[in-house]
């Protein structure tokens, strides 16, 4: 006897005819405290973020780190390329594998700033630029060749004319029959649950 097993369930979704619509959706189920879910509509809508109650993106964290550790890059190599420190270094360390130019200019024996400001511009910029590609990337679990909302026909109409709200069954919300409820009762159509597979 052959038995068939469903595909793991990824949650419910429930189409909206308007922006406001989802709009007001998406407070009460704010409200309601729901965590795992998520708004799509063909447009940015204005106060969404406040709408769902989204906190400030983590990005800006990757963003600094990336910043600071650019900044720190370019002290060390302007340091290691131009500064005399000789004699920082102990007596049994192999001199011939210090890398050291004792040229009296451009403020030795460290170094002067404003030779030295486009090297600190263009590598805190340079590695704040990959520090927020990176954090984008981590946070939004990138790249990411395929989702389980576009196992949902309905959901093609996003990129179109329609609002869409998705929680997803990982919410510790989440019931199947109370989360259709909750949404018929917020005006939404087409309920319907979504599968990871097809």
């Amino acid at each position: 006897m052959q038995t068939t097993t469903l595909p793991k369930l990824y949650g419910m979704g429930a189409e909206f005819q308007s922006a406001k619509d989802v709009y007001e959706a998406a407070q009460k189920i704010r409200d309601l405290g729901f965590i795992r879910w998520d708004v799509h509509s063909p447009f940015p809508i204005h106060g969404m973020d406040d709408a769902m109650g989204l906190k400030r993106s983590r990005v800006s964290l990757f963003s600094i780190i990336g910043g600071i550790t650019g900044s720190l890059t370019a002290l060390f190599l302007i340091f290691i390329t131009s500064a005399d420190y000789r004699h920082l270094v102990p007596d049994w360390f192999p001199v011939t594998l210090v890398p050291s130019y004792p040229l009296i200019v451009q403020g030795k024996p460290f170094f002067a700033f404003e030779p030295s400001f486009p090297i600190f511009f263009e590598l805190t910029i340079l590695l704040t630029a990959f520090g927020t590609v990176l954090g984008l990337l981590t946070l939004g679990v990138l790249p990411r060749l395929n989702h389980p909302v576009f196992n949902w026909d309905r959901f093609s109409r996003v990129t179109d004319d329609k609002f869409f709200i998705v929680i997803e069954a990982t919410d510790p919300q989440f019931d199947e029959v109370k989360t259709r409820e909750l949404l018929h009762e917020l005006g939404g159509s087409q309920i319907s649950l979504i599968r990871h597979d097809p």
